[in-house]
């Protein structure tokens, strides 16, 4: 089979293909347009998130049998459409779940013990110890929205805390040693940190916003190393300001990639923004809650057995 990468990813997965006698073809640089004329000569294809799998892609894939994405979801392909053509479709949630557990669990540490804050203060000559005041993690209530590879990853690495760990999920029966599952309003009841792990949905989209900040019956550290588009941001700045989020570690954002520099570049910040870049209370990575050395590894041999089980 004939195998195009559109992306780069750890060399791995062409040596392991080459082994299965795959043909590996990589092209980096054509545009959509341009992979699009040419798709129609290959049997696999493999992506990050360069750019979407749509329909009319897919219609010219017409000898495409399996499609493998580095990463934890599909959302950038047309699942439906590629399922009714009998293309097999791969994703490697099971690649960087333990690199979105660690890094969750350390935007909540920072989080609650101030670090950025104090980082900055320190460096800038202010010695403010009052200020920079903690809260321990142990005795309180982590609530997990998504139960899945990554939330149980997070649920595990919580293992060592004194804490309750409860889950909500549309699945039932996902429960485990590591979280109890619960109905939305328990977890609206007895949440303290509230952790996004979902992927991007109908369901999800915009999910976490006014309505739904206001039934929590404490107020709350909201982390998200899920889907940025899952949380409607001047909701979110709406609640820091009042006091009713404390927090908030937020890997991803509304304003992915795309249009992210470009906001900069042409002086357009929203608002929003404006705010969560200057709040002392919130930590910012650009999505690499999955993004380690080690994930790189493990995504592209997730990658690969996954495709040798299907088609050798």
């Amino acid at each position: 089979m004939k195998i195009l990468h559109v992306d780069i990813n750890h060399p791995l997965i062409i040596e392991e293909f080459d082994s299965l006698g795959f043909e590996n073809y990589e092209d980096y640089e054509s545009s959509k347009k341009e992979i699009e004329e040419k798709i129609h000569e290959y049997d696999g294809l493999i992506i990050r998130s360069r750019f979407s799998i749509d329909q009319p892609f897919l219609e010219k894939a017409s000898n495409l049998k399996f499609i493998g994405r580095l990463g934890a979801g599909l959302e950038n392909i047309d699942v439906g459409y590629a399922k009714s053509r009998g293309i097999f479709l791969a994703a490697a949630p099971e690649g960087n779940r333990n690199a979105v557990g660690e890094h969750t669990l350390g935007m909540l540490l920072a989080l609650l013990n101030k670090l950025n804050k104090a980082d900055r203060e320190v460096r800038s000559g202010k010695w403010d110890r009052e200020g920079n005041r903690g809260f321990e993690l142990d005795g309180k209530t982590v609530g997990i929205i998504g139960y899945g590879n990554m939330g149980k990853a997070f649920a595990k690495k919580l293992g060592g805390f004194d804490v309750e760990v409860i889950c909500y999920d549309i699945v039932g029966g996902v429960e485990d040693e590591n979280a109890r599952q619960v109905g939305i309003m328990e977890l609206h009841q007895k949440t303290d940190v509230l952790s996004l792990h979902v992927p991007q949905t109908e369901l999800t989209m915009g999910m976490v916003d006014e309505g739904f900040l206001q039934k929590f019956h404490k107020p709350i550290w909201l982390l998200n190393t899920a889907r940025g588009k899952c949380v409607v941001t001047k909701d979110l700045v709406k609640f820091l300001k009042s006091g009713k989020v404390l927090g908030a570690g937020l890997d991803v954002l509304e304003y992915e990639k795309s249009s992210f520099e470009n906001m900069f570049a042409d002086n357009e910040l929203p608002e929003a923004f404006k705010y969560l870049i200057c709040a002392e209370n919130v930590i910012l990575s650009p999505h690499v809650a999955g993004w380690t050395m080690e994930s790189l590894e493990k995504l592209a041999r997730t990658i690969v057995e996954k495709v040798k089980s299907e088609f050798c």
